[in-house]
């Protein structure tokens, strides 16, 4: 089969050397008979008609043209139809396949009118007359219309195939570079993510991190009961922060069935506020009302994040005595998240050029799922964040 597939692929690459070859095939079969008869012009008459036929895929329109006018010379001249003569069916063919519409018109009628001027001058000055030699010249006219219109229907034909496959071809092309495409924003869009994801874990670890530590270091003179706590908390936050990160990397090695994207939850808040009090943020919580219905379990990691990634800007830029409240109000449209904080507004800075994450990611989260987000400095001082988060999915 794979043998049959390259042969076909060789013959339907290299047109011209296949069709050059068949007439030159042509030529010795139907040439040397008029050498041998003695009749060297019916000889070169024939080559004209055999020889054009090496263009009749490549340039069929010229093909074409050469074969007219050779017909035409015969007519004129009033030589006898010769074995060349093979040739017009095959280029009318040869045209209605290959060649240009307007091509295709055209040699359909002049192998109409051929057919026409070739019975009146064979009979219009032959012995046949009469009813019997208009009988005769009609029956070869009509003859003469069936090889042309077979012919050309015949070619007419393979071009339709032709385009229908071509066409099939280009939609395949599209739909390959389609796929490509979406192959492309979906691994983007991933990409994203992990990246949201990455900055939102890491952020907040290290942020708890670093103010234990500090505050380890500063205890372990004085009070060195408290640098063991601070230095339980750095161990628990890490090792917490070191599972998570294996699962999000896991999305990039495993290509099994396992759990695409770790996915905290609304219910997981009381954990992460323990985390974030154990760091020495002072945090209070209240939730009003009751969902009408549950958020999707992606709305529920964007309200997870949210509040992770505001009160770890509240450790990072608010001071060291900040406090920060967090308020969970379910509404008719969905979640409104409300957290504020007094310390000094710091975060309220543009992020820095090239980051792409903290409120930026936060906004890109939210908007995924057609919320809400203001964040800002407060009038008497501290920072607040306002997100809501409808029921439905966007």
């Amino acid at each position: 089969m794979d043998r049959r597939h390259a042969i076909y692929e060789w013959f339907r690459t290299n047109r011209f050397t296949v069709d050059l070859t068949a007439a030159i095939i042509l030529v010795l079969l139907f040439g040397p008979v008029y050498l041998l008869a003695g009749r060297p012009f019916l000889f070169l008459l024939s080559c004209c008609l055999l020889l054009p036929l090496a263009w009749r895929r490549t340039r069929p329109e010229v093909a074409a043209g050469v074969v007219v006018l050779v017909c035409l010379v015969q007519w004129a001249a009033g030589a006898e139809p010769v074995a060349g003569q093979i040739a017009v069916p095959l280029v009318i063919y040869a045209t209605a396949a290959y060649g240009p519409a307007w091509a295709s018109r055209a040699v359909l009628l002049l192998g109409l009118l051929g057919g026409v001027m070739l019975t009146t001058r064979e009979y219009s000055g032959s012995a046949a007359s009469g009813i019997l030699g208009l009988t005769i010249g009609a029956l070869y006219t009509v003859l003469i219309w069936m090889l042309v219109l077979v012919s050309w229907t015949l070619g007419d034909l393979t071009r339709v195939r032709r385009l229908q496959l071509q066409a099939l071809e280009d939609r395949t092309r599209r739909l390959e570079i389609e796929h490509n495409q979406e192959r492309q924003l979906a691994a983007a869009d991933e990409r994203s993510h992990i990246a949201r994801e990455m900055h939102d874990i890491v952020a907040h670890s290290l942020s708890v991190i670093i103010t234990q530590a500090d505050g380890a270091r500063y205890a372990a003179a004085a009070k060195p009961e408290l640098a063991t706590e601070a230095l339980a908390t750095i161990a628990a936050t890490g090792r917490d922060s070191l599972a998570e990160m294996r699962r999000l990397l896991g999305v990039l090695r495993s290509d099994d069935g396992s759990p695409t994207r770790p996915q905290p939850r609304l219910s997981d808040l009381d954990e992460l506020l323990l985390g974030f009090r154990a760091a020495g943020l002072q945090v209070s919580f209240e939730q009003h009302g009751t969902p009408r219905r549950q958020l999707p379990a992606g709305a529920e990691l964007t309200a997870y994040r949210t509040i992770q990634e505001a009160l770890t800007n509240v450790i990072k830029h608010a001071g060291p005595s900040a406090t920060a409240a967090l308020v969970l109000t379910w509404q008719n449209r969905g979640l409104e998240i409300d957290i504020r904080d007094d310390g000094r507004g710091a975060a309220a800075d543009p992020p820095v050029p090239g980051g792409g994450n903290g409120l930026p990611g936060m906004g890109e989260r939210i908007a995924l799922y057609d919320g809400s987000l203001s964040a800002g400095p407060q009038q008497g001082g501290g920072f607040r964040v306002s997100v809501l988060i409808p029921y439905s999915e966007a």
